[in-house]
C-alpha cells in the first residue's frame, strides 16, 4: 500500500485544547457532584426571549435560505457601524464592516490579508490558543511576547517596540484579554498603536469582550477617532458572547481602505456569505437590546465578585488576574504542573479548567477558569474541588 501524505503544516499544529479537556471530564465519576465546567467561554445565561423568536422566524423564511452579500447583509453592517460609532465616539460606516462566520474565521481571514509565509505576527503571552493555531496553519510565525502577573499581564509598550523585528507584519492585542481577563489601559493601547503606525506595522485589536467592560473603562481607546485609522488598524468583534448565540457563528471585522479591498477576496473564498438567519435577528438586536446587554455586564461583574469571594476559602491559590469572563490562577507551590493539575481536577474532582501551557510558553504554573459560564452557587462550591496532591485541602 502506498503512503498517503497529509499536510506537514497541519500535522505540526497542536491539537485543539477544548477537546483535550473534555477527555478528562469523560473520566469523572461524579463523586464531588455535578461537573463544574469552566473551560469554554460561553454566556452562562440564555439569549433574550425575543432574540430566540426572531431567530426561529428568520430560520423559517425563504429570504434567509438564499445567499447574501459576501461581506454581510447591509442592515446588520449598518447596525454594528452605528453601535461602534456611539461606543467609541467616532464615525464608522457600514463600508468599514465585514460580517464573518464567527470571530475565529475573522482572525484567520485578517491574518491571511496581513501576512504570509516567512512573516511574523507578535502575540502577547499568554495568548488565545486559536490565534496561535491559526497562524501556524497559515505558515506565519507566531512571535510570543511575554507579559507577567507583576504587570497585570499588560504588554509594556517600550519592551514591545524593542521586540519588533523586520519580519513582524502585525501586532495582535486582545482586550479584555483571553485568557487572563486583563483590560489594557487606554494609554498602553495608544502607545502601541503609535509604535505600529511609525513602523508600518498593522495593529489588530480583538475586542470580543468589549461589551463587558466596566463603565469606567469605556471607551477602551480612541483609535477610531483618527481619520487615518483605516490605514493601519483592524478590529475583530464577536456577537457570540454579547447576544448569547455562539452556535450561530457570527463575528465581524472593522477595517477599510486597501485592507478591505483584499479582505473581500478572502470572504468570498472562505465563507461566500455569513449565516443569514442570525444576521437578520442581530440587525434588530444590536440597537434594541442595548439595555439588556448593559444588564448582562452587571451579571458578569457580579460573578467576578463571587469568584473572588469564593477563592478566599482556598488561600493557597493566588488570583494573578481576574477580569471579564476569566480568572487566571497561579497553582500552589507544591502542586503538580498545570497540565497534570487540570487533569486531576477534571477527572477526579469534577472541576474542568484549562492549563496555562495551552496559552503559550512560560505558563506551566497557571490555570484559566472561565467563571462566566456558571452561576454564583456553583462558584461558591468551587473551592471544595481545588484539591491537588501536595497542597493543603480547601
Amino acid at each position: 500500500m502506498p503512503s498517503f501524505r497529509l499536510s506537514r503544516r497541519v500535522a505540526a499544529t497542536g491539537a485543539p485544547p477544548i477537546p483535550a479537556a473534555r477527555a478528562w471530564a469523560a473520566r469523572y465519576q461524579g463523586g464531588a457532584g455535578p461537573m463544574i465546567d469552566l473551560t469554554q467561554a460561553v454566556p452562562g445565561y440564555p439569549p433574550h426571549p425575543e432574540m430566540l423568536e426572531r431567530l426561529a422566524s428568520a430560520a423559517g423564511s425563504r429570504a434567509c435560505a438564499g445567499y447574501g452579500a459576501i461581506d454581510g447583509d447591509l442592515p446588520l453592517r449598518e447596525a454594528l457601524a452605528a453601535d461602534v460609532s456611539a461606543f467609541y465616539g467616532a464615525q464608522v460606516g457600514a463600508g468599514d464592516v465585514t460580517i464573518t462566520a464567527g470571530c475565529n474565521l475573522a482572525f484567520t481571514m485578517a491574518m491571511t490579508v496581513l501576512a504570509g509565509t516567512g512573516d511574523a505576527v507578535l502575540l502577547p503571552t499568554p495568548w488565545y490558543f486559536n490565534h496561535r493555531m491559526a497562524l501556524e496553519l497559515l505558515g506565519i510565525d507566531a512571535m510570543p511576547f511575554e507579559t507577567s502577573a507583576e504587570d497585570g499581564f499588560v504588554p509594556d509598550p517600550e519592551r514591545l517596540e524593542a521586540a519588533l523585528t523586520p519580519q513582524v507584519r502585525a501586532v495582535v492585542l486582545v482586550s479584555p484579554n483571553n485568557p487572563t481577563g486583563a483590560i489594557y489601559p487606554r494609554e498602553v493601547i495608544a502607545r502601541i498603536a503609535a509604535t505600529c503606525r511609525r513602523k508600518g506595522i498593522w495593529l489588530v485589536l480583538d475586542e470580543t469582550y468589549r461589551d463587558f467592560l466596566p463603565e469606567d473603562a469605556c471607551p477602551p481607546h480612541d483609535l477610531f477617532q483618527d481619520p487615518e485609522w483605516r490605514d493601519g488598524v483592524v478590529q475583530l468583534y464577536s456577537f457570540a458572547k454579547s447576544y448569547c448565540i455562539p452556535g450561530h457563528r457570527v463575528g465581524a471585522i472593522l477595517g477599510g481602505g486597501a485592507f478591505r479591498t483584499e479582505l473581500l477576496k478572502l470572504v468570498d473564498t472562505m465563507q461566500i456569505c455569513p449565516p443569514r438567519t442570525a444576521q437578520a435577528a442581530l440587525a434588530w438586536a444590536v440597537p434594541a437590546l442595548r439595555e439588556w446587554r448593559l444588564a448582562n455586564r452587571g451579571i458578569m461583574q457580579g460573578r467576578a465578585v463571587a469568584f473572588r469571594n469564593a477563592m478566599q476559602q482556598a488561600p493557597e491559590w493566588r488570583i494573578d488576574a481576574l477580569g471579564t469572563y476569566f480568572a487566571y490562577l497561579r497553582l500552589p507551590s507544591q502542586a503538580p504542573d498545570a497540565t497534570r493539575a487540570a487533569e486531576i481536577l477534571g477527572s477526579e474532582h469534577g472541576l474542568l479548567t484549562l492549563p496555562g501551557p495551552f496559552f503559550g510558553p512560560g505558563q506551566e504554573r497557571h490555570l484559566r477558569l472561565a467563571f462566566a459560564n456558571v452561576e454564583e452557587a456553583a462558584l461558591a462550591a468551587m473551592p471544595d474541588r481545588l484539591r491537588l496532591p501536595g497542597t493543603v485541602p480547601a
